[in-house]
């Protein structure tokens, strides 16, 4: 059924794809590139980026350095588990790196 929608040409294809995972290997990155081989009508979302490990960063993937998509990609992050115990307000705990 996901095949049917996102091979309509007029379709922007959103891909969401783990940050704590290696996103070539992302079953929802392969189909779009199956069907937008050059990236044109994707947009990718990354998230779990609260749940990386230390001295990890989710930069390289949101600037499309490891997967170029010409609509680019955006970043989720929540409090990770600890900034929620230590009581950090979201705002501050989002602009975290």
């Amino acid at each position: 059924m996901c095949s049917r929608y996102v091979s309509d040409s007029r379709t922007i294809i959103l891909c969401v794809l783990p940050a704590n995972a290696d996103m070539t290997t992302s079953d929802g990155l392969q189909m779009a590139r199956q069907v937008d081989p050059k990236g044109i009508r994707t947009i990718g979302v990354i998230t779990k980026i609260d749940i990386m490990d230390k001295g990890t960063s989710a930069k390289r993937m949101i600037e499309g350095k490891d997967v170029q998509l010409r609509l680019g990609f955006i970043g989720i992050k929540n409090r990770s588990q600890q900034d929620i115990i230590d009581r950090v307000p979201v705002k501050i705990a989002v602009e975290k790196e």
